[in-house]
């Protein structure tokens, strides 16, 4: 896999980094509330589980990659290309669903597109490099927003600064596009396609580097989707792993009711575009920081122990910003206290990211463990979803109870792990078999 190649996704995730924070803010100075960004998040992240299992079926069959992958760079140029054209607040909704459809599609299309004709021992390696553009990619998009927008910002109003960025998006993954169009390999139905079993292996070991998650955790992770077979793997449960999944499911609920509508609150409390996304950006930064850091603590202190203390943490911290803007306002003081609470929130999801996939694995019998990771992604998606629309409307009747709901329900899920960690024979394997799950 050349580098021209992983460039191009990296121009690409540069624009959906960007539009990750730039559309909802859009959307609240266009007039949407708190409810309708729910919607927005909700929308966004229902379609991402059906893209990624119907999309990367059929690069399966098919034995084709190149075309879903340029489609849906395709879509990403169009759809950021059109929102600042449009001031319907439910067209934009439309628009952005489409677009986090195709890169919910992409995703699992690029992992097989990467490792074909590669030998099985590279797989771990050029998928974590492919992981790691995506990130970075991610992470610049936040970063270009907060000088556009500051820039722009100085001379027009806040919607003429968002739609200019948007634009830049737009360029961005036209960049992506045609540099892809050059760049991806032909498809070739001589080369023999990697094991299914083998292949959802390596996606987990090379999966850490994962920013996006942070702070826009309601789209599947990189997973392979061609053995989820939803039957087989609820014949299978273990009590164990279907309690840990109850866990996930409250878990990222939680999360999502504090996601969803926090652009409107940081707009609410005074903050403009460019310091929304140098919140977001010290958010995915300090998430980017910490992963090593996670995955030596899981091996140090047990992947339970860290898990829970991440959760408990990420918990405690999630109506901190709150109370912070409810205190403070839009002083330097209060942007210093929010973009503490913001890295205090992106340290937690790096410790919760690496060890949530050690849990899965452990927890799975391994005749499905690669499923079982297929409906840990499904799980994040519908709880993140689920989680938009109830913060949304909880945020109608006021940010610190929506805020005090996501840290109070994110400790309920705490307890679910606390509590599976405490079940006869859980303790004597909290601190084994670490190092290849969690990466390191």
């Amino acid at each position: 896999m050349g580098r021209s190649w992983l460039f191009a996704w990296g121009l690409a995730a540069v624009a959906f980094g960007g539009a990750s924070l730039i559309v909802p803010l859009y959307v609240v100075e266009l007039g949407g509330g708190a409810f309708v960004l729910g919607v927005l998040f909700a929308t966004a992240s229902f379609v991402g589980v059906p893209g990624a299992l119907v999309f990367g079926n059929l690069a399966d069959r098919t034995g084709k990659r190149r075309p879903f992958v340029l489609a849906a760079l395709v879509v990403a140029t169009a759809t950021t290309l059109v929102i600042p054209t449009l001031e319907s607040v439910p067209l934009v909704i439309a628009a952005n669903a489409a677009l986090w459809l195709g890169f919910a599609a992409a995703v699992p299309v690029l992992t097989l597109l990467a490792v074909s004709g590669e030998p099985e021992h590279r797989w771990t390696a050029v998928i974590a490099r492919l992981n790691e553009y995506q990130g970075i990619g991610w992470a610049a998009g936040l970063g270009l927003g907060f000088v556009v927008t500051a820039v722009v910002s100085l001379r027009y109003d806040p919607v003429t600064a968002q739609r200019a960025f948007l634009f830049v998006c737009a360029a961005s993954a036209a960049a992506g596009l045609a540099l892809a169009a050059r760049a991806l390999p032909p498809d070739s139905g001589t080369v023999s396609e990697p094991s299914p079993t083998r292949l959802r292996r390596r996606v987990r070991e090379a999966s850490r580097f994962n920013v996006r998650g942070a702070a826009f955790p309601f789209t599947p992770a990189r997973f392979d989707p061609r053995g989820l077979r939803p039957r087989v793997l609820i014949d299978r449960f273990s009590p164990a792993l279907a309690t840990y999944f109850a866990a996930v499911l409250v878990v990222f609920t939680g999360f999502g009711v504090f996601f969803a509508p926090l652009p409107a609150y940081l707009a609410g409390v005074g903050f403009g575009s460019s310091e929304t996304f140098a919140l977001y950006f010290a958010l995915n930064a300090a998430a980017a920081a910490f992963y090593g850091r996670a995955g030596r603590l899981a091996e140090a202190y047990g992947v339970y122990e860290v898990h829970a203390g991440a959760l408990l943490g990420r918990g405690v911290a999630l109506p901190t910003v709150a109370v912070v803007g409810v205190a403070g306002g839009s002083t330097l003081f209060a942007l210093s206290a929010t973009g503490a609470a913001f890295v205090a929130i992106g340290v937690t999801w790096a410790a919760i990211a690496v060890t949530a996939a050690a849990l899965v694995t452990r927890l799975a019998p391994p005749a499905i463990r690669g499923e079982a990771l297929g409906a840990y992604g499904a799980l994040v998606a519908v709880g993140g979803g689920f989680g938009g629309i109830v913060g949304g409307w909880l945020a109608s009747s006021g940010y610190p109870i929506a805020f005090v709901a996501a840290g109070g329900t994110v400790v309920v899920g705490t307890g679910i792990v606390v509590a599976l960690a405490r079940r006869p024979g859980q303790r004597s394997e909290r601190r084994h078999g670490t190092g290849e799950e969690t990466g390191q």
